[in-house]
């Protein structure tokens, strides 16, 4: 990436500068599709963009990862698939929550495929077929123990019956802690996953997520959905990162200030300068996604400015926050600080935040300017 990501005209607005790596995005699709063929020759690699894209925005990576090759994409919410099929108009398009109340029409204007979940929505699915004279696809989602969305064991019977009137695109669950290599939760779900199955008609089927597709010994089946990993996001947390960095985050000095021992900083005087310190304020608070509980937990967040990591003191604001400079290479007004870069991961702030790194990612503000790096430029 460049040395300088803040452009001259972003200063002038005073925005925080996102900068997305579509090389990198490209590289971690291409890793990860590369590694679903160790279970089986043509086992694909789809990938999910809900929450535009885990905040990184839904065009330009959707475009990215169709220029990759991949076809088949997860959202949450039927309006996010009707913005993506604009984008991808022969790509499969499963909606994650399921289908809302009469709004098989819309599903079907759309060619979005619902991932049922109820038997009332697999009994609305088939009765629109029924009426259509037609058997659109439908892919179902199997409860293995998340008790959220799902079909219990109880009603796979009863939802078999039904999906003669549409054709069965996907048999899918949902891990509780894939994260989590040493549970025995995913075996168990695993297995609990093939029982299912042979209770539905066959079609193809999907259980791994990002850090699925890392256990030891991973159900790649017929379609892999990561989503973290495609952002640079750790699936294996406790060991080395297999995934390229994709997002970078500079706020910028608003202003520097010299307080004595004793002086306090931010609302509710909640820190107290131990010795004369040097402050800086930069033009990043929570509305940004900066977390207010990133200042109050403990190690807390910092940012990387002048060689140093500088923590952030007193409490983090709608629109501001402070840093402790006093250990830094001398800096000015207007000098950038990096909040997510080469110094500090998407999960490095998660974890200094009391989080994990998909709410970092998700919460990236709309007021960011967002600049996306694709071939070097």
């Amino acid at each position: 990436m460049p040395d300088d990501p803040v452009p001259a005209d972003a200063r002038a607005t005073g925005q925080v500068i996102l900068r997305v790596d579509l090389d990198a995005l490209a590289e971690n699709w291409r890793r990860l599709a590369a590694r679903a063929q160790r279970g089986a020759k043509g086992t694909e690699c789809g990938a999910v963009v809900k929450a535009d894209a885990y905040g990184l925005g839904l065009a330009p990576v959707a475009r990215a990862l169709l220029e990759q090759g991949c076809a088949s994409f997860f959202v949450a919410h039927p309006g996010e698939g009707q913005e993506l099929r604009a984008i991808a108009p022969q790509a499969r398009i499963f909606i994650l929550n399921g289908l809302p109340p009469d709004a098989c029409p819309l599903f079907a204007a759309s060619r979005l495929i619902p991932v049922l979940g109820s038997l009332p929505e697999v009994a609305e699915w088939a009765g629109f077929c029924r009426a259509q004279g037609a058997r659109l696809p439908a892919a179902i989602h199997i409860d293995t123990g998340m008790n959220r969305l799902g079909l219990p064991a109880a009603d796979l019977f009863s939802a078999r019956t039904l999906m003669a009137d549409f054709e069965p695109a996907l048999a899918m669950s949902h891990f509780i802690s894939a994260e989590d290599r040493s549970s025995s939760r995913s075996r168990r779900q695993i297995e609990l996953f093939e029982q299912a199955r042979g209770k539905l008609p066959p079609m193809p089927a999907s259980l791994c997520n990002s850090s699925g597709m890392f256990l030891d010994e991973p159900p790649f089946l017929d379609l892999c959905r990561p989503g973290y990993a495609l952002y640079g996001g750790n699936p294996i947390p406790g060991f080395e990162n297999p995934m390229r960095r994709v997002v970078e985050l500079y706020a910028e000095i608003l202003q520097i200030r010299d307080v004595e021992a004793g002086e306090t900083a931010g609302y509710n005087a909640r820190w107290t300068a131990p010795s004369r310190r040097r402050l800086a304020t930069l033009n990043l608070g929570y509305a940004d996604g900066f977390l207010r509980s990133g200042a109050e937990a403990r190690p807390g967040v910092q940012a990387f400015a002048g060689g140093k990591f500088c923590p952030v003191v007193g409490r983090i604001s709608m629109d501001l926050s402070i840093i402790d400079i006093s250990d830094a290479s001398p800096l000015r007004r207007g000098d950038r600080v990096e909040i997510l870069g080469p110094h500090i991961s998407v999960d490095e702030l998660a974890t200094r935040s009391s989080t994990i790194g998909y709410e970092i990612l998700t919460r990236l503000g709309p007021r960011f300017r967002r600049e996306y790096v694709s071939n070097g430029q």
